[in-house]
């Protein structure tokens, strides 16, 4: 059985977004390419390793076992790189990093600043996601580090404190909610709602949030950016649900009301989760040792 590294990184890139064209895309593969990659492991096996669908694909129970097999020897690999690169003038290596949106908007800009200065030879692959998924990939080996929600369950994986911060509703001085000093996540749905735009992971928690309440969530119009849903707000689009470093750094310029949130899931401790320590590869233990600090 001959399969290569860039097999295996394809193959796993393929489960991970549950489609072989995004899984290509993601390894840098022409999808023909990718495509022939997976029919030539499926063939030197002698048995299926995807399920395709019109959804996309998920792996067959022989794809789930090569899967933990190839994760495994990827990482191996990047440990080799990584400590024979000491040997070629100096350290060299990336670390796949998986954070919330809370983290990676206000946190994450500077902290990683100031480890990639420190490390010329080092890169971050940096991929934003909900707190459960983190938790799941982390465990699963798919990323080295993770900075999670401190409510969501991390089970076996161990944790070091990160930041703390908040979730606040922000809204023009002229909104009915302006005038409160707290609401419920429930109030805020009566009204429309300026968010994040689909795919992140804090838009996606407010909506199963908004779910949870039976109600829906009435977004009015979905950016990228937090700064950008403070000035639709100021402009008196609807309201928005952004972490308090937001919408205290926004209030300096912008006339906007800052009204707490009621929920109990508003306050939010940030949590640096991995596998173990001592699994480490040498460069994610130092991003792990400088993001601590």
């Amino acid at each position: 059985m001959r399969f290569d590294l860039t097999d295996l990184r394809l193959f796993c890139d393929v489960v991970d977004e549950g489609s072989i064209t995004a899984g290509a895309e993601k390894s840098a593969l022409a999808l023909a390419a990718a495509s022939t990659r997976i029919r030539n492991m499926e063939a030197t096996l002698g048995a299926a390793l995807l399920i395709r669908s019109r959804q996309g694909v998920t792996p067959t129970a022989a794809g789930r076992m090569l899967l933990k097999h190839a994760r495994n020897m990827l990482s191996q690999a990047a440990r080799m790189r990584e400590d024979l690169s000491a040997f070629a003038g100096g350290l060299s290596g990336e670390v796949k990093l998986l954070a919330n949106t809370n983290a990676l908007t206000e946190f994450l800009p500077e902290a990683l600043s100031s480890f990639l200065a420190a490390h010329p030879h080092m890169s971050v692959d940096l991929e934003e996601r909900l707190s459960d998924e983190i938790v799941g990939l982390i465990a699963e080996g798919v990323g080295d580090v993770g900075i999670v929600a401190g409510t969501v369950d991390v089970g076996a994986l161990q944790t070091y404190p990160f930041r703390s911060d908040r979730f606040v509703v922000v809204a023009a001085p002229g909104h009915p909610l302006a005038a409160r000093d707290r609401v419920s996540f429930a109030e805020v749905l009566e009204y429309d709602v300026v968010g994040l735009e689909r795919s992140s992971s804090l838009q996606r928690f407010l909506v199963s949030k908004a779910a949870r309440e039976g109600r829906p969530l009435k977004a009015r119009v979905q950016l990228r950016s937090f700064d950008a849903v403070c000035r639709l707000v100021e402009a008196g689009v609807g309201v928005g649900v952004v972490p308090q470093t937001t919408a205290g750094r926004a209030a300096r310029t912008m006339s906007l009301a800052v009204i707490d949130l009621a929920d109990d899931w508003a306050l939010r401790e940030l949590t640096i989760v991995v596998r173990a320590e001592a699994e480490l590869r040498p460069y994610a233990r130092e991003l792990v040792e400088s993001l601590r600090a």
